[in-house]
């Protein structure tokens, strides 16, 4: 049975850390640390809760070992991708919209907000894991949603760091791979695996959750993913309007005719 007072101890844990976190952006003037961070403190209010509440079984070991290998993932790659590079451009801007208040702004803002949002995001996990511990035909079935997900998430980002790794690409936009049926196919992995989570939270009486996979979905199509990114886009690669013509946005499916548009290496964010 889930334990609420467990997990609402865990949101207090994630409070502090976030207001580490912040310490550490403080020296550091870089809160783009908390991207890495996001995706552990789902991982760390999981296993927290797991702990505290007892919760066992195979239900919480499998959903231990996914939230294991999508956080780490996550975390590895947000890290490297963005070692060396400064303050994320997001940050920058509510840096300079924000004068000197923002120091102590971004502890809500940014980390606070941040801290919430991986509690309230994680609720299926946890809902899961204190369900039954027999599994059934429905934690396969999410399993294997998680695991397209997971494929499209990782593969979409593996051949966007390959693209921005080779100079010649500067200024174009990838629109081969997985990027030539969808322009988001890590965003699109994302959402998907969280609604594979679901899934096997719901074989475990967690069907209530659903405000958890949903919130994730808006977060990635409306707030900080596809909507955030393509906002400024266009101006640093002039090929992405077209890109945009014939590419979907967030669903995988067929490339639209170019209508007359050069073919050519041009895409992802």
């Amino acid at each position: 049975m889930f334990d609420f007072t467990s997990y609402a101890v865990m949101l207090a844990v994630l409070l502090a850390v976030a207001i580490g976190a912040w310490g550490v952006s403080l020296a550091r003037r870089d809160v783009s640390i908390v991207d890495s961070l996001w995706s552990l403190m789902i991982l760390v209010c999981l296993l927290g809760y797991i702990a505290l509440a007892g919760a066992g079984g195979s239900r919480a070991i499998l959903l231990g070992v996914l939230a294991t290998a999508w956080a780490l993932r996550l975390a590895i790659y947000i890290t490297w991708r963005n070692h060396g590079e400064g303050e994320d451009r997001r940050y920058r801007a509510m840096r300079d919209k924000r004068g000197s208040s923002f120091r102590f702004t971004s502890l809500y803002l940014v980390f606070g907000l941040q801290a919430v949002l991986a509690w309230f995001i994680a609720m299926p996990l946890a809902v899961g894991a204190a369900g039954p511990a027999l599994l059934g035909w429905l934690d396969l079935v999410g399993a294997l949603v998680w695991l397209v997900g997971m494929t499209f998430e990782t593969v979409g980002d593996a051949q966007l760091a390959r693209f921005r790794g080779n100079p010649e690409n500067e200024g174009e936009v990838l629109n081969s791979g997985l990027w030539r049926y969808t322009r988001h196919p890590n965003y699109f992995g994302e959402c998907v695996l969280w609604w594979g989570f679901f899934i096997i939270a719901t074989a475990g009486g967690g069907a209530w959750t659903v405000l958890s996979p949903l919130l994730m979905t808006i977060l990635l199509l409306r707030v900080s993913g596809v909507h955030l990114l393509e906002q400024d886009i266009g101006d640093r690669r002039p090929g992405y309007a077209q890109y945009i013509k014939r590419t979907n946005a967030f669903i995988p499916g067929p490339p639209k005719p170019e209508s007359g548009a050069a073919a050519g290496a041009g895409g992802g964010a």
